[in-house]
Order: C-alpha cells, then sequence, then structure tokens
C-alpha cells in the first residue's frame, strides 16, 4: 500500500519549487524537482506480508536493486535517476530518513522507487524471493560502538548468506565504509560468498560521494572504503548455510572517534538520533533477538 501522505512537510531550509536543484553540503541530490501534478507517490505505508512480488509492488516487471540502510535517499536516488529502467527498494529502520527519501523521490516524479520502515536483515530474510535481485547496496552501515550493541551490527556471515541467496546470477553487492575496524571484518568473509573487488576510487556515477556519509567524512579527510562483487555461483543453500554458521562475527572493537562525524550529521538531519547515517539493522525486538542468538550460539561452540 503506498503512502497517500505529504512528506514534504517535514522537510525545512529547501523550497520546493518546480525546476530547482536541491543541494547537500554544497552538492547536489540528483534529479530536478516536479510541477507537483507530476509528483509520484513510492513510500510503502508497511511492507506487504509474506514473499513480495516485485511486478505487483511497482506495477511493471523490471529489474530490482535494493538499498539497504538508504538514509536520507542521496544513493538510491542517484541510480534511480540514471537508471529510469530499473526498479529501486530503499529500506531503513528510521522513519524519519524515510520521509526525507520519500520526499525526495516524489518530488522528483521517481515512480521507479519504493521506500519502507524495515530493517535490511529482515527484509531479505522474510520478504525478498531467491533469485529475483539484481543489485544489494550497502553504505556505511551503522558499527555500534558499545559492546551491548555489538549484536546489532548488520554485516555478519548470516546476513551475507541472506545477500547472496537474494541476488540473481551474475548479482551485484556494494558495500561501503569508513571505519576501518569494520572493513577489515567484511574483507575476511566477503569473498566466502562473492567474487570481491576491492575500489579504490570513488565511484564514477556518484564522484563527490555516494551518500551524505561520505561527503562528510571525505570533507574531514577520512578513508572511505569501498568494494563491489557477484554472487559466487555454484554455492548452493546447504553449503552457504554451513560457512554462515562456521564464520566470525563481527566483535571488533569500534573506533569511537568516528561518534563526533555521527553527531554532525544528527544535527545537520533535524538532530535526531540517528538522523544522518542510514541504519541498516533489524527493525523491531524479533531481529535483535535473532541477532543475539547468533552471537549466543557462536559462544557455546
Amino acid at each position: 500500500m503506498l503512502f497517500q501522505g505529504n512528506p514534504d512537510k517535514y522537510m525545512s531550509g529547501f523550497e520546493a519549487k518546480p525546476g530547482a536543484v536541491e543541494k547537500e553540503f554544497g552538492i547536489p541530490i540528483p534529479g530536478v524537482i516536479l510541477e507537483e501534478g507530476a509528483w509520484a507517490r513510492t513510500a510503502l505505508k508497511k511492507v506487504p506480508e509474506g514473499v513480495l512480488d516485485w511486478s505487483e509492488l511497482f506495477g511493471r516487471s523490471a529489474p530490482v536493486i535494493l538499498d539497504i540502510g538508504c538514509g536520507n535517499g542521496r544513493s538510491m536516488l542517484t541510480s534511480a535517476v540514471a537508471r529510469p529502467e530499473l526498479d529501486h527498494l530503499g529500506v531503513d529502520i528510521l522513519p524519519v530518513v524515510i520521509r526525507y527519501a520519500t520526499r525526495r523521490a516524489n518530488q522528483r516524479g521517481l515512480s521507479n522507487t519504493r521506500w519502507a520502515v524495515i530493517g535490511g536483515r529482515e527484509l531479505l530474510a522474510l520478504h525478498v524471493p531467491p533469485g529475483t535481485v539484481a543489485e544489494i547496496h550497502c553504505y556505511h552501515p551503522q558499527p555500534w560502538y558499545r559492546r551491548d550493541q555489538v549484536p546489532l551490527r548488520l554485516i555478519t556471515p548470516e546476513f551475507l548468506r541472506l545477500v547472496h541467496q537474494a541476488l540473481g546470477p551474475g548479482g551485484r553487492f556494494v558495500l561501503q565504509t569508513d571505519h576501518p575496524g569494520y572493513w577489515k571484518y567484511m574483507l575476511k568473509i566477503l569473498p566466502v560468498f562473492f567474487d570481491w573487488d576491492v575500489r579504490a576510487e570513488p565511484w564514477p556515477f556518484a564522484p563527490q560521494g555516494v551518500t551524505r556519509r561520505e561527503i562528510i567524512a571525505r570533507q574531514r579527510g577520512l578513508p572511505i572504503f569501498r568494494g563491489e562483487g557477484t554472487a559466487k555461483p555454484g554455492l548452493d543453500a546447504e553449503e552457504a548455510i554451513r560457512l554462515a554458521e562456521a564464520l566470525p562475527l563481527p566483535v571488533f572493537n569500534a573506533d569511537r572517534r568516528l561518534q563526533a562525524i555521527d553527531q554532525l550529521e544528527r544535527e545537520t538531519q533535524g538532530g535526531k538520533p540517528g538522523g544522518g547515517r542510514g541504519r541498516a539493522g533489524g527493525a523491531g525486538e524479533a531481529q535483535r533477538r535473532g541477532n543475539r542468538g547468533e552471537h549466543n550460539r557462536r559462544r557455546r561452540r
């Protein structure tokens, strides 16, 4: 069900006039504001129960792109504007950033996008048909700094197994972070599920930064770690489960110095907790119990 409200009321500081180009930290957000009569309706009031039917969700048959932890929408808007022939679903557990993203997509008439409040792991585990997604993007997943938050970290072997399961043949997974400890962990487990390549340079489709987080980090001289890969062929479901259960969990010691960037993002996006960095983790207690259960099972081994 598409949400019928007007998410523009949640925005401030930018007047959405037809033909206007919106900027963030001086860098344009892709797309041009249309006349209100040409706006799209892109927000999902809730994710439908059960496995999604992509053709029903988008009203057409096209390759599907997922943006997990989409934040305020910059990364997915970039793709949706450049590739109108593809359908895009962006998710985040923070309603405020989904309202930002929805407003922007609506005003740009991007009917090839949908936006929903849901966790990434929950989406993949419960709603995405196996082998049906062309690309999955995940930019700057929250590293979670406190020890009791470690089970909330998204990039785990189980999550990567779900990504592999969702992708079709040759499906592409894109991952980016500014956290050295998280990246070091990622590089240990990504090649198990993907033919993985590290990318040193910015993405050519967004040379100034694909997300607001990247823009802020680069303006402060922080390194950005990027990579992409295709789902390993020949890795069947049972073997993927076995591998996911055997691989280590992300128990690295997070560098709290990066929390200053988190605070800046919150201040520049309405002061909401976590308002800048899109959170891709699970929504709801069921997800948190599932993540903690995985950690507890590993401790007992």
